[in-house]
This record gives C-alpha cells, sequence and structure tokens, in this order.
C-alpha cells in the first residue's frame, strides 16, 4: 500500500495540518524494516510502512519467504497550500533492500536498490474542529510503481478521510484508507496486487510547546495478489501497535520519530524517523 497522507501525523499546532495558503513545506524521511520469514509463502510482498496510511511494497516470490531481510527506504516530499482549505502533495520514495534466505541446506544472499514510486495528490478540509470532529479527506495516485520487472504508470489510487478531535492536551484521530490497485502487467503477465482496506485510531498527548507523545492501533485488510488470474496466497489480516514522538526543534522544523511492532498477521517492525520544514 502507498500514499503520503502528512496531514494524518498530528503536527505541533492543529492549525498546521493543512499548508497555508501560498506556502511550502518539505518533508524527508527514511523508514526501517527487519523481517524474519520462518514459513514458506506465495509470493506475498513485504510491505515497510513510510507514513500514517503510506507503504512501499518489496515483492517476493515463491520460496524465498525463509529467511532474513532488511530493508530501507528514502522518501522525499513537497506540500503546496493551493487554497486555505487545499493542498497539494508528492513524494518519491528509492528502496534498498537486503536478504539472506535458506532453502534446504542452500544458503543465499541478495541485495536490490531501486526507484519504489512516485505520488501527486490533493487534500482537502472539510470542516474545522467545533462540536464535532474535523475532518480531513485525501486523494492520490501513483504515477510510477516499480514491480519484479516491469513498471505500472497511473494503477492504484487512494482514497481517505481523517478525523480528528482536540481536548486540550488530548488529540484523538482516525484514519480511514482504502488503496484501489488497477491491473498491469509484469514481465508479460497479468499482474493485479490486491486492495487494502486501512483503519487507524490513535491518541495524541502535547507534552509541552515542542514535544507530542502518540500511540495507536493500525488494523489491515489486504486482498491477495494475483498472477494470471490465479492469487498468489489469500487474503490477510494484521494489527499492528505503533507509539512516536514529535518534537519542534525549531521555528519551522519539527522531527517526527515512529515504531510499528506487529501484534497478530504477520511478524517485524517498522522504525520511521520523518522531518518537516515550512517555508
Amino acid at each position: 500500500m502507498a500514499a503520503f497522507v502528512a496531514h494524518a501525523e498530528l503536527p505541533m499546532q492543529i492549525e498546521d495540518l493543512i499548508t497555508e495558503r501560498g506556502k511550502f513545506k518539505f518533508e524527508g524521511g527514511i523508514s526501517y524494516a527487519n523481517n524474519d520469514r520462518q514459513e514458506i509463502l506465495t509470493g506475498r510482498p513485504l510491505s515497510i510502512q513510510i507514513g500514517p496510511a503510506s507503504f512501499v511494497s518489496l515483492p517476493f516470490s515463491v520460496m524465498e519467504s525463509k529467511g532474513n531481510s532488511d530493508i530501507v527506504v528514502g522518501t522525499l516530499g513537497l506540500r503546496y497550500g493551493l487554497y486555505a482549505k487545499t493542498e497539494l502533495c508528492s513524494r518519491i520514495s528509492y528502496l534498498y533492500s537486503s536478504h539472506r534466505n535458506i532453502e534446504a541446506s542452500n544458503m543465499s544472499y541478495s541485495s536490490d536498490q531501486k526507484l519504489a514510486d512516485a505520488w501527486v495528490g490533493v487534500n482537502y478540509k472539510f470542516k474545522e474542529d467545533d462540536d464535532t470532529p474535523a475532518l480531513i479527506s485525501f486523494v492520490e495516485v501513483a504515477l510510477y510503481e516499480k514491480h519484479r520487472i516491469s513498471n505500472a504508470y497511473a494503477k492504484s489510487a487512494l482514497l481517505g478521510l481523517t478525523a480528528f478531535k482536540a481536548i486540550d492536551p488530548i488529540v484523538l484521530s482516525l484514519t480511514a484508507a482504502y488503496r484501489a490497485n488497477f491491473k498491469r502487467r509484469d514481465d508479460h503477465a497479468a499482474y493485479d496486487p490486491g486492495n487494502t482496506l486501512l483503519l487507524n485510531p490513535s491518541i495524541a498527548f502535547a507534552v509541552n510547546d515542542r514535544i507530542t507523545l502518540s500511540a495507536g492501533v493500525q488494523w489491515m485488510n489486504a486482498q491477495a495478489d494475483t498472477v494470471e488470474g490465479k492469487p498468489q496466497g489469500f487474503r490477510r489480516t494484521s494489527t499492528d501497535l505503533l507509539v512516536g514522538m514529535a518534537y519542534g526543534f525549531s521555528r519551522g522544523h519539527t522531527l517526527s520519530l515512529s515504531l510499528k511492532q506487529n501484534a497478530s498477521g504477520r511478524d517485524g517492525a517498522d522504525l520511521r524517523a520523518n522531518w518537516l520544514y515550512t517555508f
């Protein structure tokens, strides 16, 4: 799954969820995932989380699942305030992976690096936080995605909604996102990545004017990928625990750190650091 939902990571000031008209926000992030695969799976991709509803997928072949992998994803993004309640956003992600695998008594090592994907989208604030929670919607399209062999252009889209309610010094939020993947070809084979639904309720606590702590739960439902019409595995659900901290270390600069730990559904953990600069 992939998307760029920067507003879902609540900033130091709630008013900054949508970029001010005529201003830019630059984001740089790095995500690390370690995955230990002890069972034989049928081509289920490994997803590395790079944002609240943002994922980069790393495909695996059949029988490649018994082993250990390290994956690092670097992300650069830009947001622009088009109107008072509307911002444009874009991002690109670059992926590096290293794998150690064993099949029977045969050991193998491999690594890979590539431009993973590029996305553009629009965030729109439907309503303010008053008697009822504020609502922000997001729509994004994948301009480019790299698969095992081939590339895909404009073959994935994401729709989502974030609701939040500030009760000083607490902010309650809920993000729901659905990624629709359309059929494409990968090395002459018809490939259809499974669609994904994500739900992420969370709570943030403003310790002071510089530090915010957050915690939440993420539930995800991912349909199986298909190749030439044949499912590669089955529908999977997973639940993850999320904890994070945001630190506003100077005017216009915010550093966010987060950890995602699997509670059920799959092994592994993701570490993520993100820097946001407003100019």
